[in-house]
């Protein structure tokens, strides 16, 4: 799987890498301001065709040292540079000040930035004019980078602020304007994609939104979290010549599946599992037939669903390679899990919440006489309100249960982590929703998936990844109602397969991207189980 990691992470990397011999601070900051001069060439091949004109925002700290080397590169291209100096007083890292003494020896001007900021100021920073048209302009935004620990003062603030809205400034000047920022955009926060509020003016946006992010090493949690795919447009990975050591309490992005674990070799039906979809009454069936339908395409050998006498015409209207089971009531469940080969459960989507919460009662708490034990359950929708109305049923969960909370059912689940997740980020490193989804799991005592386009899946032990439908994995499409049914039945299906909990959520949700994407605009629910065959034929099945 592909490293994320945290800004403490990455400086206890390159700070290993410094005390070993191995680099140099400095050495680093020219690879890294030379990985940024060549990732934008690539960006943007034009701009390797000539000189243009670059605009550098530096900061005082080490991100500001990577500017003053992308500043000289570009003037040894034969580019204007013009670089402006946030709190040159406060002074700069040695790295950091030979950076700059060696872009100022080559004719360089470092250029204090007004303090206060006013609007017109601003405008001058890239050479605006009222009126006619301006060269190509490229802004360098190495103000900040990854180790902002701090709130944003009032003139960063105005600053950001102003390069942020600046479309009608663009649209008069004529201008082409491209951003690159270095390593993240300034203002937001490394470790949770979050943007960092302006001091004393909560819910304002201090983020200068960039065309591209180069980061250097390894991607960062933010990169991938809240706001960050948004702001970061492309993002590009330089490599600076460090060591790969994969530090305690990583976590990683869930990466394409094997395909040797998907795949069936022999065996009868039950052989890859039975897994029981357990429905509402008639008229609200049509969420667990769509987590029916996904479980069976997944491969789980067997699906049945579970349904009150009333529903079981509608539903045997509507499927056929999938069985059908009266459950009334708790008790008629016990008498169905009797069957030992019943493996895995799938409990909320249409169930109604009392309905949610007898069925939960049975499934945590007994095994039905088949001496198998609680069975391994995905618990979605009605059953995660179920959960959140009953503490006992919830100290009941067990470490074979995957919750599939998406925000709104987060919140109603754990209402104390969401109000921290909630909390304007006054600072960095802010709470993220790593961070939520590992305390969660802690809690919960099992697998939480967290849903949203920045899906994150914990364990108890703290094992997390993020299945993250971003950058060139967008699925827009996934905003559709019935989608998180599907995701629940695929997990339940991965699970009756003999997946354990984490692979079983991991590989759902990276196939649950997938479907969407192959199959594009226009889908609905009932296209992804659909579309799952031609998703797994790619994968070389």
């Amino acid at each position: 799987m592909t490293v994320l990691l945290t800004a403490a992470q990455m400086r206890a990397i390159e700070a290993a890498a410094i005390a070993s011999g191995a680099v140099t601070g400095l050495e680093l900051m020219e690879r890294a301001g030379r990985g940024v001069v060549e990732a934008v060439l690539a960006e943007w091949p034009d701009l390797a065709a000539g000189s243009f004109r670059a605009v550098v925002l530096c900061g005082p700290g080490n991100n500001g040292g990577d500017g003053f080397v992308v500043a000289r590169l570009l003037r040894e291209r034969g580019w204007a540079t013009t670089l402006h100096l946030r709190d040159a007083a406060k002074g700069s890292p040695t790295d950091a000040t030979t950076t700059r003494a060696a872009y100022e020896a080559a004719g360089g001007i470092t250029v204090p930035m007004p303090d206060p900021l006013d609007r017109a100021q601003a405008r001058s920073i890239l050479g605006l004019a009222e009126n006619g048209s301006n060269e190509a302009i490229l802004l360098v935004d190495a103000m900040f980078g990854t180790g902002l620990t701090r709130s944003i003062d009032r003139e960063d603030g105005d600053l950001c602020a102003f390069l942020y809205d600046m479309d009608e400034v663009i649209a008069r000047s004529g201008i082409v304007l491209r951003t690159v920022a270095v390593d993240i955009p300034s203002g937001l926060c490394a470790d949770s994609g979050r943007v960092l509020t302006v001091e004393g003016r909560h819910g304002e946006d201090p983020v200068i939104g960039a065309d591209l992010t180069v980061t250097f090493h390894a991607l960062k949690l933010g990169h991938m979290l809240g706001q960050g795919p948004r702001r970061c447009g492309s993002l590009r990975v330089v490599d600076i010549g460090l060591d790969r050591p994969d530090p305690e309490g990583t976590c990683h992005l869930v990466d394409r599946p094997d395909a040797g674990p998907l795949a069936k070799h022999s065996g009868h039906k039950y052989g890859h599992g039975h897994a029981v979809i357990l429905s509402g009454p008639s008229g609200r069936g049509g969420a667990a037939r769509l987590s029916a339908r996904g479980a069976l395409r997944i491969g789980a050998g067997v699906v049945t669903v579970g349904c009150p006498d009333d529903a079981i015409p509608e539903n045997a209207a509507r499927l056929d390679a999938v069985m059908l089971k009266p459950v009334q009531d708790g008790a008629a469940l016990l008498a169905v899990l009797a069957d030992a080969r019943i493996n895995a459960l799938c409990i909320g989507p249409g169930l109604g919440v009392e309905r949610a919460a007898e069925m939960l009662a049975v499934v945590l708490g007994a095994d039905g006489g088949a001496g198998v034990g609680p069975r391994p359950a995905v618990i979605d929708a009605d059953g995660l309100t179920a959960l959140s109305r009953d503490a006992g049923l919830f100290g009941a969960l067990h470490g074979r249960c995957v919750l599939t909370p998406h925000g709104g059912e987060f919140a109603r689940l754990f209402p104390d982590i969401a109000a921290k997740l909630d909390a304007p980020a006054v600072k960095g490193p802010a709470y993220s929703k790593v961070e939520a989804t590992r305390e969660a799991a802690r809690r919960a005592g099992c697998v939480v998936l967290f849903k949203g386009a920045d899906t994150v899946i914990a364990d108890p032990s703290g094992r997390c990844s993020i299945n993250a439908a971003v950058y060139d994995r967008a699925a827009p499409w996934l905003a559709t109602a019935g989608s998180g049914d599907v995701l629940a039945g695929f997990v339940t299906g991965l699970l009756a397969r003999g997946f354990g909990p984490m692979e079983a959520a991991e590989t759902a949700a990276w196939l649950h991207v997938a479907c969407a994407r192959s199959f594009g605009p226009g889908l609905i629910a009932e296209d992804l189980p659909e579309e799952l065959p031609k998703v797994l034929r790619a994968l070389g099945l």
